[in-house]
């Protein structure tokens, strides 16, 4: 009597027959030792007749088991239930609808509309489940010729689906609603095939593609057998594991190679920590264990003569580069210096962590620090991580080749910090040669480690020095050029830097006098070149030669200098006369001077206005300080983008002047406050620029007293100092 027992469904009962007959919508069953337990009914349900009747197996408990098969009649309706001993009967009402009835429903639209997508989801269902159990015929014919009201019962019956929904099936007395509802459960079940089908071919399809390639390895290797060619692996493997042992790594660093390379062996090539074991082997076996520089003997003199040929001036950084080299051939396993080179940009860092390389006789390699915020960045990668790589001083090491180089850590102080970590953390185990532009940014632990060495600006003088000594010739060379071409005057060198370059290095210095030498470059280029004949030339004789040229014929001929280098050959191209730069030429290729040098005198040309020196990262800056006085009532307006502390000072700078009015003079006697009916206003010029700092003080008194005694400061002179 419930929606289990449908049409051509079998059935299990126990040895009672109600067991058989009815089943209930909740936990409470039929059970004839409690006759008087409540049951709840559900109010429909389905007649059947009862088939076929046959007694299956029977358990160890003895207990008997029958098989029922049923044929559903219709649905009902219970009217009225009764209870006979342990049995109950019910008084029903048929739910079928009759011949003319099913008719007119089979004419409404929207019956036809869901019959046939009912039966183009159900023959979806059906070729699916051919393909996979080749039992779709039978299938198939029941679709053609049974009513779609009753394929509805029978497709939703071989459905595993709740028992909430099999009641809800059972309920759907209108065939409009049991057809919608069973497209729904057909189509659902369609989609669950799918999955699986997809699932299952994903699945195949990787495990077919496994043993694909296993396949093809094997054949492979065959074939590269029969051919003779041992190019696998398995060679591959050997030869790594000959170069391991031709590195010469020390005794436990060996046996930790041992170790994995054991472990590779017994890997597969695509297995996912393959590559990564195969790159770290090749990183061990590449790297120069035993190689080292030859040192040469350490000779003093000559390492300060290349010294002072690489470099002009800083005396005391060479002096104390002496010294190092000194304790170097004196105590050859003393543990040295680590030494950081501070200073602006261009005035030599770097060159001179070269030059100390080139007096040792080692090998030099630069590793830039700017922009370094994660510490594996030095230290290296974990091999778990997916393209792991060794950090820049094992890679360093790797590049140049050898054990003992001179390594040059730049920029050291450009390196930052984040959740990565913090790679100056890293750097105080590995520090050699380092060089910043300031010591503010590097921290107190790693600059605690390091002997620092700063290399100020260099003056005019010096940077003409440098400019006659070093730039020139290698910016000629640089160029293809020569004295012969281009010839650059003291004279306007000085002009350069004094009107084009204001900077602590020479590298704006050397860009300016390479745009000369480009501008010779296109000279000489342009040009008619003329090929001067050597006197020992003698005149060639020969009577084929003068009968060609007697009959106007064309003769071709290849002239080959013989004994002659390339040095010579280029001096054999001249032009008239060398290109000598003067005032003009300068101001035509470099343009109109950017820096006056009357800017001082014409800015300090009126009282208030002093020259202070700050410092920058990138050397040290001229500064004015301009002061002047309104009506007011007293007030101090400071103005320039200052800081704190800067203002504090101009505040200590005009409580200091005030203070001493009468020592400096800048008031009558009968008059004792400077500042009654007037405003003080100092600007900072560069307003875009921020400033800070308590060395402007001096400068600011310079100025104040200047305003007050309407004395011009002079021009030739600038301060920098903190007043108290």
């Amino acid at each position: 009597m419930d929606s289990m027992l449908s049409q051509g469904v079998g059935s299990e009962s126990g040895e009672r027959s109600s067991n058989v007959q009815v089943s209930t919508s909740d936990a409470h069953k039929v059970d004839g030792k409690n006759p008087s337990e409540v049951i709840h009914w559900h109010n429909r349900g389905v007649a059947a007749r009862a088939l076929h009747l046959s007694r299956g197996v029977e358990k160890p408990s003895g207990r008997v088991t029958y098989i029922v098969v049923l044929e559903g009649l219709c649905r009902f309706n219970i009217e009225e239930l009764n209870t006979r001993g342990p049995y109950c009967t019910a008084k029903i009402s048929p739910l079928e609808m009759t011949k003319s009835e099913m008719e007119q429903v089979e004419q409404d639209p929207d019956f036809v509309t869901l019959s046939r997508q009912f039966k183009a989801i159900a023959m979806e269902l059906i070729s699916i489940l051919e393909q996979k159990q080749k039992t779709g015929g039978r299938i198939k014919v029941l679709l053609e010729t049974l009513p779609f009201h009753k394929l509805a019962d029978i497709f939703v019956a071989s459905f595993e689906i709740s028992f909430e929904e099999q009641l809800c099936m059972l309920d759907s007395v209108d065939p409009k609603v049991r057809l919608s509802k069973a497209t729904e459960l057909v189509d659902r079940h369609l989609q669950s095939i799918r999955v699986a089908e997809k699932i299952t071919q994903k699945v195949e399809g990787q495990l077919s593609k496994s043993q694909k390639e296993y396949l093809l390895r094997q054949q492979m290797r065959a074939i590269k057998e029969e051919l003779g060619d041992n190019d696998d692996d398995e060679d591959d493997l050997a030869s790594l594991e000959r170069k391991m042992q031709n590195a010469g790594m020390p005794s436990n660093i060996w046996k930790h190679a041992q170790r994995e390379l054991r472990r590779l062996k017994k890997m597969q090539p695509q297995q996912p920590g393959y590559n990564s074991s195969r790159v770290y082997l090749d990183l061990l076996a590449d790297l120069p264990w035993q190689k080292a520089s030859e040192e040469q003997e350490l000779d003093l003199k000559a390492a300060k003569d290349h010294l002072d040929c690489d470099h002009y001036g800083l005396v005391k950084i060479k002096q104390r580069i002496i010294e190092y080299l000194a304790v170097r051939k004196l105590k050859p396993d003393a543990r040295g210096p680590v030494l950081c080179f501070v200073g602006p940009p261009g005035v030599g860092k770097t060159s001179l962590a070269s030059s100390i390389a080139a007096a040792l006789g080692r090998k030099f390699i630069r590793i830039s620090l700017g922009g370094v915020k994660d510490e594996a960045d030095i230290r290296g990668h974990r091999r778990t991580y997916i393209g792991s790589m060794p950090g820049r001083l094992i890679d360093g090491l790797k590049r140049v080749g050898v054990c003992n180089p001179v390594m040059l850590l730049d920029e050291i102080d450009k390196t930052g910090s984040d959740v990565r970590g913090d790679p100056a953390s890293a750097l105080l185990e590995v520090i050699f040669v380092a060089t910043a532009n300031r010591m503010q940014p590097i921290p107190p632990p790693l600059l605690d480690r390091m002997e620092v060495i700063e290399l100020p600006g260099y003056t005019a003088e010096e940077k003409l020095r440098i400019a006659m000594q070093h730039l020139i010739p290698r910016v000629l060379d640089q160029h293809g050029l020569s004295s012969a071409f281009l010839q650059i005057p003291e004279d306007m060198v000085k002009l350069v830097i004094q009107r084009y370059t204001r900077e602590a290095g020479v590298r704006n210095l050397e860009r300016n006098l390479a745009a000369l030498a480009r501008a010779a470059a296109v000279r000489v280029a342009e040009q008619e070149q003329v090929v001067s004949v050597s006197k020992d030339v003698h005149k060639i004789t020969s009577p084929l030669l003068d009968n060609r040229l007697a009959e106007g014929a064309e003769m071709e001929m290849e002239i080959i200098p013989m004994g002659v280098n390339n040095h010579e050959i280029s001096n054999a191209f001249r032009i008239a006369s060398p290109l000598v730069v003067d005032e003009a030429m300068l101001e035509k290729i470099l343009g109109p001077p950017r820096f006056d040098d009357q800017e001082a005198a014409d800015r300090v040309a009126t009282p208030g206005v002093s020259v202070g020196l700050v410092w920058t990262a990138f050397g040290g800056e001229v500064q004015f300080v301009e002061a002047t006085s309104v009506v007011g009532n007293g007030e101090l307006h400071l103005t320039g983008q200052l800081g704190d502390v800067i203002k504090e000072s101009a505040q200590i700078a005009l409580t200091w002047v005030r203070a001493r009015v009468a020592d400096l003079k800048l008031a009558a006697a009968e008059e004792t406050d400077l500042l009654q009916g007037k405003d003080i206003h100092i600007h900072f010029p560069a307003g875009a620029v921020p400033k800070d700092g308590p060395s402007a003080g001096v400068t600011l008194v310079t100025a104040l007293v200047s305003l007050f005694s309407q004395k011009n400061v002079r021009a030739d002179t600038a301060m920098t100092g903190e007043m108290t």
